[in-house]
């Protein structure tokens, strides 16, 4: 979307005209530069500490230690392995998270040694999300150094489950449990302070499993074949239409089964992932996939005049989509804040983040960049370039305050929920 769409209101216009004349923000953007070497060994550290999906706990616990000795209040371990806790504003605004995710997508026994070259650090997960965990860190260190003083209260600290099948599983369980507390929410990943991702792409992703009695491909011939049920779903999914806008998608994402080239099929499995940027149309489009997927059995065991075959469903991936109005505070807050340190905001397509739970319960979140280059990300050759990469907090450090309000200077932009 054109940023050249993007009107700011005079509400915000103000807001940040007043913030950016306080010389203690001059001060804490100054400090936030001279820190950036500081912010690069945090990233290290934490990246070097193994995060598979579903088995962060020890860097959780490290991530814990560190919010404690930055001195957040009334720090949280939940069930499922989040990390959260409060620095209170004066009681008088909304309550803003601000967070980044502890998991990386590379398994356990990865390699995550950094290692330095040309001025880059090489390491998986380096970027995503060794990046946004320090800036989260970076941040609350300079609110306090300042003692900024903030009229919302912010909610400091970090998910489990962003990544692939942990199916942001870290997200849904804080608004489960604290919906009713938050009024915006920022997530940070790595990337350039221009960018801002403000729509939410929902997936739905299931594990389906053809099963039947299997046989000799001679001796057995005229047997139904798992493999074959399998292959006349796939032909029929490839054949489905999907509108262009709201931009909506299909992919057989893996398929595996099968003994060997003389043998029946007892078993197939394929992995599908369905998305949309609108909920009502990825509903629509799993229901038409359901129905293919029992539909192939169905003409699999037609063809053989056979009861054989049968289909195993299970969900194993389910992102929610949302979006929000392109002029809503939280996005002018950020565009305003990209544009005062000298970037040209751009507004994201939609993306899949941990910002889509939010968005989708309607509460205001946007995907905000950590700072610096980067690039292979999710292969053994992520790396990240830390030059320059201080504006990336500096443009969140903004947007928080802006959203916040800071006392004896600005109000909020963001409307609390009376609590």
């Amino acid at each position: 979307m054109s940023n050249n769409d993007l009107v700011v209101s005079p509400a915000v216009d103000s807001t940040y005209e007043l913030l950016l004349k306080y010389p203690l923000i001059k001060e804490a953007m100054e400090f936030l530069k001279l820190e950036n070497e500081q912010t690069l060994k945090d990233q290290i550290q934490l990246t070097e500490i193994p995060a598979p999906t579903f088995s962060e706990k020890v860097r959780g616990i490290e991530y814990r230690k560190r919010l404690e000795q930055l001195g957040l209040k009334n720090i949280q371990t939940d069930e499922v392995g989040n990390v959260f806790g409060v620095r209170p504003g004066t009681g008088s605004g909304p309550t803003i998270v601000v967070c980044s995710h502890l998991d990386t997508v590379f398994p356990a026994g990865t390699d995550v040694e950094a290692k330095l070259k040309d001025g880059k650090v090489f390491a998986p997960g380096i970027a995503d999300n060794g990046r946004g965990l320090a800036v989260v860190l970076t941040l609350l260190k300079v609110l306090n150094h300042f003692q900024i003083e903030t009229k919302g209260d912010l909610l400091f600290g970090a998910t489990v489950g962003e990544e692939g099948l942990g199916d942001l599983n870290g997200v849904k369980a804080l608004f489960e449990t604290r919906k009713d507390e938050i009024d915006a929410f920022i997530s940070i990943e790595p990337g350039s302070p221009s960018r801002i991702t403000y729509l939410a792409t929902g997936s739905r992703r299931y594990s389906v499993t053809y099963k039947g009695r299997g046989g000799h491909s001679f001796a057995d011939f005229g047997l139904a074949s798992a493999i074959h049920a399998l292959g006349r779903a796939v032909a029929m999914i490839s054949q489905l239409e999907t509108p262009n806008d709201p931009k909506t998608t299909f992919t057989v994402g893996t398929i595996n089964g099968g003994t060997s080239v003389n043998t029946i099929a007892a078993d197939a499995n394929m992995v599908i992932d369905l998305r949309s940027t609108c909920q009502e149309e990825l509903s629509r489009l799993e229901e038409k996939a359901l129905k293919i997927i029992h539909l192939a059995a169905e003409e699999e065991n037609a063809r053989w005049n056979s009861e054989d075959i049968r289909v195993e469903i299970k969900q194993v991936g389910d992102r929610p989509a949302g979006s929000q109005p392109m002029d809503s505070p939280i996005v002018q807050a950020a565009a305003v804040s990209s544009r005062a340190i000298g970037f040209e905001p751009e507004l994201d397509a939609p993306n899949s983040t941990d910002s889509n739970v939010p968005i989708s319960l309607g509460i205001p979140a946007v995907t905000l960049g950590g700072g610096g280059d980067f690039g292979g990300i999710h292969t053994l050759k992520e790396y990240f370039d830390p030059t320059d990469a201080y504006v990336g907090p500096q443009q969140i450090l903004l947007t928080l305050l802006g959203l916040a309000g800071v006392k004896n200077v600005s109000d909020p932009l963001i409307i609390g929920k009376k609590k």
